[in-house]
């Protein structure tokens, strides 16, 4: 390791010295970028085809030094769009030309990805990219953290909130064209940005995989988002598969904006909610940009500062809460008894049994003439719980589940730098630091659990345990871009790290008694990523028609490292206080007063034990070559292939060919082919835990085995290898700049291989025929077993429709654009039709309904909308502004098994919506905007979960866990909170 860093430093100083100087030209061209009131500094200006260009000044001043000829001079800005001017340059001469920059975006602005040749605009690449313009978007719409503006912008990348489902509550996964959220790239102004350290394991959408937290980037830092939809692993390295999501930061100075934002949930649902607001939002946005010495050096600054209450969208409780053997431990308690002991006197049972007032006196007999305890025990599991509310004064609804959003909190800094250096070096730094904590509630724990998790004797009625996350994310990208004579240089170095820590609260080890605890540390796990880059560009206007070559090289250094909880979070004590053990006698275990081992750790998330602690190191290196030929005017070629090592598991070579070819000034085709692939994440080779899940309303304590675990080789799971694809993507533009029309239709087909999944529950073994692995299970606190591991292929298929139109109406500017996705993602069958698993070993045979099931497959195909649009119109005029958009989310089809009355089971589809967003704009001033409007104005809600009813009773499927879940939490479409208000005040000054 220290070889390897001394080698990075050591080039990277050299690259410093060494990385300036731009040789004497005949011909100067200069003047004065701004915006009709001031210069702009940190403006750039570039001499169109060639690598040729230069910063403004602090004043908005530019000079460049050019051979004599005639030219295009380019000049972008973050914030405003892109101007282009011809100009002819003569020997000895100085030819002033200066620019007027307007505010806004376009489909002419500059882009980083797609493209390595630096003039190439978001309409002129060989594969699709969108430009989104944060900063219109966090003006006028209600969305205010990244994932849910593209959501809502963006119809091939999803994204939604989460319920009952641990640390995802916190960390929403995203998709972009239907694929998992780890076969994204997340870059930040082109460099890699590092991933979560929370691998989703509890079967939402992405379960098994591990994505990137884009909310912890403020959303007022960015300037615009540039997503590529096309395989590109082999221009940016593993995780490319689906696309790249370039996030562009500001460089604004000299100005103040503040926003601040609030909100909530104000809807009615009949079922659940009948009206008022909850799920309050508050957030603050600041934003400050410094110029730094007088040669265009700029630093922009950027805090944010939220809360979001918690929501809830639940039924009361339809499931058994107290048994009969509650009834006497309530007379018991209020006798002043230790109930903690009733369980163990008999004689004491029968005789409180005679004083519960609506015991009958046939129930009352039977207790007394129960000749053992097993006997009594099987009377008292009766369901009382009708008798036993109204003896305490309680109704169903306060054993109420909170199923909905997650209480967040958190604070946000965000800087972007760029300092020239010489007469064409740049030196620049990005990074920041962000801080959320959030709390979610998980299944109540009911006294009628015969397995004595509700610890009665020190929670009377039950408890709803909370899962809180102390999340930490920071990072920090340093670099110098300049010349190295005739070459482009960009040296960075970029390091992130995020860190997830759980604090179980309101809850129990019920192995403790009445000597519990009620809040645990639980334990974490922390991500870093390194990574070192040195990329070079040059661009041959006597080559064809131009030629652009690029190349580069990348070391990357990752480590996971997972720590455990307090003891008592994790342990099962005896009767003694001790930990229990694989040598602890049955006689010695705590048990429930029905006969069950009572399990233990911290209830609703066990802690991580010493067991599961992992601090694993791995490396990467990589070298790229990416050649873009313009064969003539109207037709470019880009030829790129990427080899990579990793230390872990081999390497892998990848390419891509993209054509472009413009049939006229106002239609082109273009087309690409692409390989691809995607590293296992260090968390899906290293994460090993055991926590509850229920299944069909029943808890289970389930152990995620680490692949490379003794568990893994008993069951014949494979090692993990990378996943692999192949992308096919051929589409058209058409640009009418007189009608002020853009329009965009791409197909593409994605093929993957080998998808690293999480297997479903394999059940523990008896100890006589596989006592090693039993014993595993023990030591582990595990009734059933999951893995990651390569088990399927997949193909996917879309369209991808984009429509822009921008027209004056009325003595404003009306902007209207349709988007549209289509797409169908299947599992690769046999000639069954069935799923046709990878490399199963012959352990496994018998068992592949449970290696890769149908909840699995319906993950994979239909767990996000295959079809979504968006119809936006965005109208200004004068000091107004307005914002009408329609999303419609296609349906979804529930992962989990319902039956109906006849018994049949099925898997429940829920039905297409349309989201309606609607806000109102005022300017009151130069320096003040109010805005107010509403998400899902119209409060619509996904279709409800179907009953799960056979011969009108409550199957064994229960996906409503007794009728408390409106909607499904495993899948959804634009979450089911309803209608969210909101209001805003933007300051500039």
């Amino acid at each position: 390791m220290n070889k390897h860093f001394t080698r990075l430093f050591m080039s990277f100083f050299i690259a410093l010295i060494t990385t300036w100087g731009l040789s004497a030209q005949n011909g100067i061209i200069s003047g004065k970028v701004t915006d009709g009131t001031e210069g702009l500094i940190g403006a750039s200006v570039q001499v169109v085809g060639t690598s040729t260009g230069t910063v403004t000044d602090i004043n908005g001043n530019y000079s460049i030094s050019i051979a004599p000829g005639s030219y295009s001079i380019e000049v972008t800005y973050v914030g405003y769009a892109t101007q282009r001017k011809d100009v002819t340059v003569s020997s000895g001469s100085d030819t002033k030309m200066d620019f007027l920059l307007t505010e806004g975006l376009g489909l002419d602005e500059i882009v980083v990805v797609g493209s390595r040749n630096p003039n190439r605009t978001a309409t002129e690449t060989a594969v699709p990219v969108d430009v989104i313009d944060i900063s219109e978007l966090t003006n006028i719409g209600p969305q205010t953290d990244v994932n849910q503006l593209l959501n809502f912008v963006a119809p091939s990348f999803t994204s939604n909130t989460q319920t009952v489902a641990d640390g995802t509550d916190h960390i929403d996964p995203a998709s972009l064209r239907g694929l998992g959220p780890d076969q994204v790239l997340v870059l930040i102004n082109g460099k890699r940005r590092h991933t979560s350290s929370l691998v989703n394991v509890n079967g939402t959408f992405g379960a098994g995989s591990v994505g990137t937290d884009m909310n912890a980037i403020p959303t007022a830092s960015i300037e615009r988002i540039e997503v590529l939809r096309d395989g590109a692993a082999a221009q940016y390295g593993s995780d490319a598969i689906a696309g790249v999501i370039n996030i562009v930061l500001k460089k604004q100075v000299n100005k103040l904006a503040a926003t601040l934002t609030t909100g909530g949930q104000m809807s009615k649902n009949s079922n659940n909610f009948d009206g008022g607001m909850d799920g309050e939002k508050v957030q603050l946005d600041l934003n400050y940009g410094l110029p730094i010495g007088d040669k265009g050096g700029v630093i922009n600054l950027t805090g944010s500062f939220s809360t979001r209450g918690a929501a809830t969208r639940n039924r009361p409780m339809g499931k058994p809460i107290y048994l009969a053997y509650h009834g006497i431990e309530n007379v018991a308690r209020n006798d002043g008894y230790d109930v903690s002991q009733l369980q163990y006197n008999m004689a004491d049972i029968k005789n409180y049994g005679q004083q519960v007032s609506y015991f009958s006196s046939t129930m009352k007999d039977d207790i007394n003439n129960a000749a053992t305890m097993g006997d009594l025990m099987d009377i008292l599991k009766a369901d009382v719980s009708d008798s036993e509310l109204a003896v305490r004064g309680l109704s169903r609804s306060d054993f109420s589940m909170k199923s909905g959003q997650a209480a967040l909190r958190g604070g946000k800094f965000f800087a972007n730098m760029s300092l020239p250096t010489g007469d064409s070096g740049e030196f620049y730094a990005f990074g920041g630091l962000g801080y959320r904590n959030g709390k979610g509630a998980g299944f109540y724990r009911r006294p009628a659990y015969t397995d004595g998790r509700g610890n009665t004797p020190a929670f009377p009625n039950g408890f709803l345990p909370h899962i809180t996350s102390n999340i930490l994310d920071k990072s920090l990208a340093l670099g110098i871009k300049g010349k190295l004579g005739e070459w482009n240089s960009d040296l960075s170095n970029t390091y992130g790290q995020n860190s997830f820590d759980f604090f179980i609260v309101n809850t129990s080890n019920s192995t403790l008694g009445t000597s519990t605890p009620r809040e645990f540390n639980a334990g974490g796990f922390t991500f870093g990523q390194n990574t070192s880059n040195w990329d070079l560009s040059r661009f041959y206007d006597n080559i064809l028609s131009g030629m652009n070559v690029a190349l580069g090289s990348e070391f990357r250094v990752e480590r996971y490292a997972l720590h455990a909880g307090e003891e008592a979070s994790w342990a099962s004590y005896d009767k003694n206080g001790q930990v229990v053990t694989s040598t602890t006698p049955d006689s010695l275990k705590v048990k429930s007063p029905f006969g069950k081992v009572i399990p233990g750790g911290s209830q609703v998330f066990p802690g991580y034990r010493p067991s599961n602690e992992v601090d694993a190191f791995r490396t990467s290196y990589a070298g790229y070559v990416d050649l873009e030929f313009d064969m003539s005017k109207a037709w470019m070629v880009d030829v790129a292939g990427r080899y990579e090592n990793y230390s872990d598991f081999g390497s892998t070579f990848t390419y891509k060919i993209a054509t472009r070819v413009d049939v006229n000034k106002q239609f082109a085709i273009r087309g690409a082919y692409s390989t691809g692939f995607r590293a296992p994440s260090l968390h899906q080779i290293n994460f090993n835990a055991t926590g509850t899940q229920f299944v069909n309303g029943i808890p289970y304590e389930v152990g995620t085995f680490a692949n490379n675990s003794r568990a893994a080789e008993l069951f014949g799971i494979p090692k993990l290898k990378e996943e692999t694809s192949q992308n096919y993507s051929i589409g058209f533009t058409s640009s009418l700049k007189d009608m002020g029309l853009t329009f965009t239709l791409d197909g593409y087909m994605i093929n993957v291989n080998d998808r690293v999944v999480l297997t479903g529950n394999f059940s523990k073994p008896d100890k006589t025929d596989n006592p090693e692995l039993w014993q595993i299970f023990e030591n582990s606190a595990a009734n059933r077993a999951k893995f990651f591991t390569n088990a399927v292929n997949t193909s996917s298929k879309g369209i991808d429709a984009v429509l822009s139109h921008d027209t004056k109406l009325g003595g404003g500017r009306l902007n209207t654009s349709l988007a549209l996705t289509l797409s169908k993602t299947e599992v690769e069958k046999d000639a069954n039709g069935n799923p046709k698993i990878n490399q199963i070993s012959d352990k496994l045979r018998g068992l592949e309904s449970t290696y890769f099931g149908e909840s699995n497959r319906i993950n994979m195909e239909n767990a996000v909308p295959t079809t979504k649009a968006n119809l936006t119109f965005n109208y200004s005029s004068g000091k107004f502004g307005a914002m009408l958009r329609n999303v419609y989310f296609g349906a979804v089809t529930d992962p989990d098994l319902h039956k109906d009355k006849d018994g049949n089971k099925y898997h429940a589809e829920y039905g297409a919506k349309i989201i309606t967003d609607l806000s109102l704009s005022y300017d009151f001033s130069k320096s003040m905007t109010i805005t107010v409007g509403a998400n899902n104005l119209l409060d619509i809600y996904p279709d409800e979960i179907a009953g799960d009813h056979q011969d009108g009773r409550v199957s064994g499927f229960d996906n409503t866990y007794g009728g408390q879940f409106n909607y499904s939490r495993r899948v959804s479409q634009f979450g089911y909170m309803g209608r969210f208000i909101f209001g805003r005040v933007a300051l500039k000054f």
